[in-house]
């Protein structure tokens, strides 16, 4: 898993303009590897669904995997006849290897790709990409696994394609239904920030990719569809499962331990009248608010049963000092990972540092406050005990967000309200950070019919 990319913030996701200059708005990259059979019928076939439906320009991409049979000749020949055609060598296998060599290099704002059998009706295709010229979504799945789509494959493929998305779903909370579909779509300006984070190079490259952008926010559009499966796959299936399970560990030991910056991927919000801003209301305090209640009720529960468990063998200053120290250095671990989102070990040992002087006037607090309990009450009730330090622990929770807030972690509340973007009047409507200006394109011109590749077939 890289972790030595550091991700730009990307921009708003803007509508593509109806014609794009010299540029197709698609880029459908065909992974192959020794499929001279099938490539030149269902290259011919793609090309001429799009030349019917697409309303925009597009390019077919033929990324040849090291094949050691007649694939590249017939990719050089389709590239030849066909205008929108182009082929790409490869002299390495893998199909993520191969998708992230034509995406990094490809100049056509949405980027796709699909298996060369043909196996999801191409009738999906444009509800794929729909999303992504709107600016609606950064990314598109077709799924064989959501409710509307229709799927004919044999009950082995069925079993192992279940259990791996449900395997997903378990271990790395995935949301998406189906990460193994090879129908995919992504916007070049999300490719370009997320490929350098993904490691995998084989089939694991697409789960791992869905993941990453799910977990940094990013907004994934799932197109059910018509899926046949194709008898003569020469997909290995069982050595393929081993090593996306391999890959399974590996992203989710890189996740937990929050090795990758995928809270610098955030999208601005988009022109909703209900995202305008508010004066003086820092962006995010509502949900740093509900993330420090939920670990703080979680963090008092659990310093109760460290002082009554400390109780039962030491006396009551001694046993909450011990459970507030023990606690209190998990709840400045809790908040600095769900509430603030500070991900990776950098300057963890001084947050902690300073959460312990948060904790000594937590302890100031509550121990004043047993002390004064002991000096009205004489020998107090253990219950009474409990109930003096929880009114001491809602006050030492406010002093302590506030101190969290403002001087452990003031770089991750500062970034949800730009000085450089100060919040518009209230008769001003908010308007979010556009993409750079592009130039206007024409649309695509269909071919002449002496030129037209369809008619050598």
């Amino acid at each position: 898993m890289r972790t030595d990319h550091c991700p730009g913030t990307l921009p708003a996701r803007v509508h593509l303009p109806a014609a794009w200059a010299g540029t197709p708005v698609l880029d459908v990259v065909v992974p192959v590897h020794n499929e001279e059979k099938d490539l030149r019928p269902s290259v011919r076939r793609l090309h001429e669904h799009l030349t019917r439906t697409f309303p925009y320009a597009f390019r077919i991409t033929i990324a040849d995997n090291a094949s050691t049979d007649g694939t590249p000749d017939v990719a050089a020949d389709l590239a030849r006849r066909m205008e929108e055609v182009r082929s790409v060598r490869l002299e390495r296998k893998g199909r993520g290897r191969a998708l992230r060599t034509v995406w990094s290099a490809s100049d056509a704002p949405v980027l796709a790709y699909m298996d060369v059998d043909l196996s999801t009706d191409l009738n999906a295709l444009l509800p794929l990409v729909a999303p992504l010229i709107s600016g609606h979504s950064d990314l598109a799945v077709g799924s064989r696994l959501s409710r509307g789509a229709r799927v004919v494959r044999g009950a082995r493929r069925e079993v192992i394609s279940r259990g791996y998305n449900l395997i997903l779903r378990g271990s790395l909370q995935a949301r998406f239904s189906d990460a193994q579909c090879g129908f995919k779509a992504v916007r070049r300006d999300v490719a370009q920030v997320l490929l350098p984070l993904v490691e995998d190079s084989g089939w694991f490259f697409d789960t791992e990719l869905l993941v990453l952008a799910e977990r940094a926010g990013l907004r994934i559009h799932e197109v059910p569809v018509d899926w046949v499966d194709d008898p003569d796959s020469s997909v290995h299936i069982v050595r393929t499962a081993m090593e996306d399970l391999k890959g399974v560990w590996r992203i989710g030991r890189a996740l937990a331990t929050g090795a990758l910056p995928l809270d610098r991927l955030a999208r601005p919000f988009g022109d909703d009248p209900r995202d305008r801003e508010l004066t003086d209301v820092p962006r995010g305090l509502a949900r740093q608010l509900v993330g420090f209640c939920a670990v703080g009720v979680l963090s008092t529960a659990f310093y109760l049963l460290l002082y009554s468990a400390f109780r039962a063998v030491t006396g009551a200053q001694l046993a909450n000092g011990l459970a507030l120290l023990v606690s209190a250095v998990a709840n400045t671990a809790a908040n600095r990972r769900l509430t603030f989102r500070v991900r990776g070990r950098g300057g963890m040992v001084r947050h902690q540092a300073q959460g312990l002087v948060v904790l000594a006037i937590g302890l100031a607090l509550t121990s004043g406050s047993l002390a004064a309990l002991d000096a009205a009450s004489g020998d107090p009730a253990h219950s009474t005990e409990l109930a003096v330090l929880v009114v001491a622990n809602l006050a030492a929770t406010v002093l302590r967000f506030l101190l969290f807030r403002a001087w452990v972690f003031p770089d991750t509340a500062s970034r949800t309200t730009s000085k450089s973007d100060p919040a518009p009047r209230p008769d001003t409507p908010f308007t979010p950070p556009l993409a750079p200006a592009r130039p206007p394109l024409p649309s695509r011109t269909a071919p002449q019919a002496d030129d037209d590749p369809r008619t050598t077939r």
